[in-house]
């Protein structure tokens, strides 16, 4: 299917969805999104942008969705404060996305989800139109217009349209990089546990340390605080190894702190607590 077809298939299924309540744009200031925002424009439907402020997007992202006019929703609780309460995230234990991003506004919701995006999405998407359950209980009803559009079929629409994405998406000349993300610093589900983006913001690093060194510090009956002599040595089997074998592998012999390693793989002096 081409490009056209794909525009017209999004505007009717956008112009499909009911109007007897309010529909949400769930905007993330990603490429994907203003796709869709610009597609709703289109499609001429009432729609309110909102964006869930996750506290540990990047920068720029903030200003980004108050230019396109976004509602701007603030958690009760931020990524600091939640890595306090709950640990370190990873991919078993995501109790940010549903802190952060993954909660219902309204009964109905667009969203820039692509097949193309990973293997998971491929799996998990056929339709473009599902039900999804927050909470247990909260239904929302999900418009997914642009499921089947690959990286190049975003990269033409936008430029197409004339679409002004996030300033991430722009090299040092101003060209368009399709392949960029900008979704949440450090995400434990990237293939690198987040190592890239921590070395590019290394005070979000040591901002996570510290409040993870407060989780580690007031629950000592818990199985981390057991397992690990301190809080460099669970942060290095979590952003560096993929089981406790590798982890043992590469402290011992003998057994000793891992700060060294921390640092020379990110920044000087980032792991000072205080």
């Amino acid at each position: 299917m081409d490009l056209n077809r794909k525009i017209d298939f999004a505007i009717k299924l956008l112009q499909s969805i009911p109007q007897d309540g309010p529909i949400e744009i769930s905007y993330s200031t990603g490429k994907d999104s203003d796709v869709i925002l610009e597609l709703a424009k289109m499609a001429g439907i009432p729609f309110e942008a909102i964006y869930k402020n996750t506290t540990i997007d990047r920068p720029g992202s903030l200003p980004h969705a108050r230019e396109v006019g976004a509602t701007i929703i603030n958690p009760p609780k931020g990524m600091l404060k939640l890595i306090e309460e709950s640990g370190w995230p990873s991919r078993w234990m995501r109790f940010c996305c549903k802190a952060l991003k993954e909660y219902k506004v309204y009964d109905r919701a667009v969203l820039g989800i692509r097949r193309a995006e990973s293997v998971a999405r491929t799996k998990r998407y056929h339709e473009p139109e599902v039900c999804r359950v927050y909470s247990k209980t909260e239904k929302v009803r999900l418009y997914l217009p642009i499921l089947e559009w690959t990286d190049e079929d975003v990269e033409q629409f936008i430029k197409m349209r004339g679409i002004k994405c996030h300033p991430h998406y722009y090299d040092a000349d101003g060209n368009f990089c399709v392949k960029r993300r900008v979704g949440c610093i450090g995400c434990p589900l990237q293939a690198d546990k987040g190592r890239a983006d921590f070395k590019q913001y290394p005070r979000m690093f040591k901002a996570w340390v510290r409040a993870y060194h407060k989780w580690f510090t007031d629950h000592p009956d818990t199985k981390s605080a057991k397992t690990f002599a301190n809080v460099y040595d669970a942060v290095y089997m979590k952003m560096f190894c993929n089981s406790m074998a590798e982890f043992y592998d590469a402290i011992a012999p003998p057994y000793s702190l891992n700060i060294n390693y921390i640092q020379n793989n990110f920044s000087k002096n980032i792991l000072t607590l205080t």
